[in-house]
């Protein structure tokens, strides 16, 4: 099958909105400050005989290490354990040692510790089906059940869902056989985009140049290069412009916008090497616009939010846009069913408001009563520390020093990826890919990039690999 879209004029200019789904139209929030602390105690009260609450975060990453970081701010948890969190995570909750991919051993830690709220962070266990586990014990939970989530774990299915609402997204073909899928690149333009459909960790997508290397990739998926993810291989149109990550939160009807932020992907400076799960991010991300905030809204986001709740899994959680902004305006690379990493990092570090009300409003399908979100306005810069060789071969287990003097800085704060403490030496050791992300405010993006770079160079860790050049599209322009 094949996909062209063009999409239509934007809207009138809008500020300071949010947006409902229920009458697909624009509504006037009653402020966009932080709900006051007795407010969420009235609202919250309908749901919870007692604020203090227990809650458990599902995860490892430094998605989980920000979220955790956040929800712990709230004057509305008492307790918070994380599953199966890492060293960071350590410090601001408490860690149980059960997998995110376990699901039998969460729901029976569920059963067993009787939290009133359980938040999914990464993708793998939304799409085990956890959420619909834990709805059929009647415990509230944030994350979308095992069929919306497949925005996510199918790009076919999030591909077929823009043909039936007319989301505007890249040309493609959807292929299970290596000759129609061979017939079908000979008649696309290079480069030559070929996507995994299946969940592949973030790396799911190579690009190459000339129709020998696409070919040569395309036997590679084929042949198990990503596992079953790559049983179903997508190959798209190359669309040309910048890319922004932007996330919204939605209770299957309502749909409230977060804010923007821009990654980068490939391994090296340049924006060459691997696709990678992301070296670093910054927000906010001078490109998007209040006019392009309004068209992904409307031609993005409400037509997704609206369309899954009519074909009968309707979306609660998090939207993750992947956007390409090109001439003809935003388009949908891919959407995620969570919050990105490394990109929620430096949403967490900018959001000025509670959390935890939001998530609670979103589980309850209550988002139209609900605040929007206050926002710091410094900017903040993520740059990641990676093992050496990622996204390939590393080693595990080398030592790390000077995080603890690198949190004292002004700005600063460094969440924790993959690592772990020694057992016996209690020393801080790597332990995974992306092992730390160096997160920094300044008044400025520059200075904010500049106490960031100057953390990571005090940072001691020999086998460190990291970009140099997070936010030079946005340092460029300005």
């Amino acid at each position: 099958m094949w996909r062209g879209l063009v999409l239509p004029a934007s809207c009138h200019k809008t500020q300071n909105r949010s947006y409902t789904k229920r009458k697909c139209e624009w509504v006037e929030p009653r402020s966009l400050r932080s709900t006051p602390l007795p407010h969420m105690r009235q609202s919250l009260n309908c749901r919870f005989t007692s604020l203090d609450m227990k809650l458990l975060l599902i995860g490892s990453g430094g998605r989980e290490h920000a979220l955790a970081w956040k929800l712990a701010q709230s004057p509305l948890v008492k307790t918070l354990h994380c599953a199966p969190g890492n060293a960071g995570i350590a410090e601001v909750a408490d860690i149980v040692d059960v997998k995110a991919n376990d699901i039998i051993g969460l729901l029976a830690l569920v059963q067993r510790e009787a939290y009133d709220f359980v938040v999914v962070g990464p993708e793998q266990p939304l799409a085990m089906g956890l959420v619909d586990a834990l709805q059929d014990m009647d415990v509230k939970c944030f994350g979308p059940t095992e069929a919306a989530a497949q925005l996510e774990s199918s790009k076919a299915f999030t591909k077929t869902l823009c043909d039936k609402y007319n989301i505007p997204t890249a040309g493609y073909g959807v292929f299970t056989d290596i000759d129609e899928a061979t017939a079908f690149l000979k008649t696309m333009k290079p480069p030559y985009v070929l996507k995994a459909d299946g969940l592949a960790a973030g790396k799911g997508v190579v690009i190459p140049e000339t129709l020998k290397a696409a070919e040569a990739e395309l036997a590679e998926f084929f042949s198990g290069k990503f596992g079953d993810a790559s049983k179903t291989v997508l190959i798209e149109e190359f669309m040309r412009g910048q890319e922004a990550s932007f996330f919204a939160i939605s209770d299957g009807e309502t749909a409230l916008p977060l804010i923007a932020a821009q990654d980068h992907k490939r391994a090296f400076d340049g924006d060459k090497g691997p696709n990678t799960g992301g070296m670093g991010a910054y927000s906010p991300a001078p490109v998007f616009t209040d006019d392009i905030l309004e068209t992904v809204m409307e031609k993005i986001i409400l037509p997704t939010v609206y369309g899954m709740a009519k074909d009968g899994h309707p979306f609660k959680g998090v939207l993750f846009a992947g956007l390409m902004l090109t001439d003809e305006g935003p388009k949908l690379i891919e959407y995620n069913a969570r919050f990105g990493d490394p990109e929620c990092q430096v949403v967490m570090r900018r959001m000025q408001s509670d959390l935890l009300p939001i998530l609670l409003a979103a589980e309850a399908g209550e988002l139209d009563k609900t605040e929007a979100p206050a926002w710091f306005e410094e900017p903040v810069v993520n740059v990641v520390l990676a093992a050496k060789g990622y996204p390939g071969e590393y080693e595990k287990g080398t030592v790390i020093e000077g995080v603890g003097d690198a949190n004292e800085k002004d700005g600063v704060v460094v969440f924790h990826a993959g690592t772990r403490r020694g057992t016996n030496c209690g020393k801080l050791k790597a332990n995974g890919g992306r092992v730390l992300n160096v997160t920094a405010s300044g008044e400025t993006l520059q200075e904010a990039v500049n106490r960031a770079y100057a953390v990571v160079d005090e940072i001691d860790w020999a086998d460190k690999q990291f970009r140099t050049d997070i936010a030079h599209h946005a340092l460029k322009e300005s």
